[in-house]
């Protein structure tokens, strides 16, 4: 007790815990709406590989006919939906960089963007987009070559 007033304390993970609240909400947020984003992503990847292999099931039953492989069918469909994943990373890269640069700025200690965070998220958002083509492709690929090419 100093001048007649009690010990008043806190605890330093407490302390802390309000100091960062903000950003454990910030934090919050943006895994929803990431989250969020990786899914409307997958269904607009889904709904494009639907069109495209829709509109070129005859070119499958030839192909198919021909003796392509599920493989060579898949990557033919891959192949350009990937090229398109791969230029919205190289877009996304240096935007995400710098949103995350200015934010780390405001802590006093500061860590550095590691080049491997981006090689990890560039090979999770391929994959995803991969997986995603793939189950329509391998269906596509699967069919009986007779169905589509039966109305020439």
């Amino acid at each position: 007790i100093i001048n007649d007033r009690p010990f008043e304390y806190t605890f330093l993970d407490e302390h802390f815990d309000k100091i960062y609240k903000t950003e454990l909400q910030l934090s919050r947020v943006i895994n929803i709406a990431a989250s969020l984003g990786i899914f409307i992503a997958c269904l607009g990847i889904l709904g494009l590989i639907s069109i495209i292999i829709q509109q070129r099931v005859k070119e499958i039953g030839i192909r198919k006919v021909l003796g392509a492989s599920v493989g060579n069918i898949v990557f033919l469909f891959s192949k350009g939906v990937l090229q398109l994943v791969f230029i919205a990373l190289i877009i996304a890269f240096p935007v995400a960089w710098w949103a995350m640069n200015n934010w780390l700025q405001d802590f006093a200690y500061r860590i550095s963007i590691q080049w491997w965070v981006f090689v990890v998220a560039a090979v999770i958002s391929l994959l995803i987009a991969l997986i995603t083509i793939s189950s329509q492709a391998i269906k596509a690929a699967m069919s009986n070559p007779v169905k589509s090419l039966r109305t020439e």
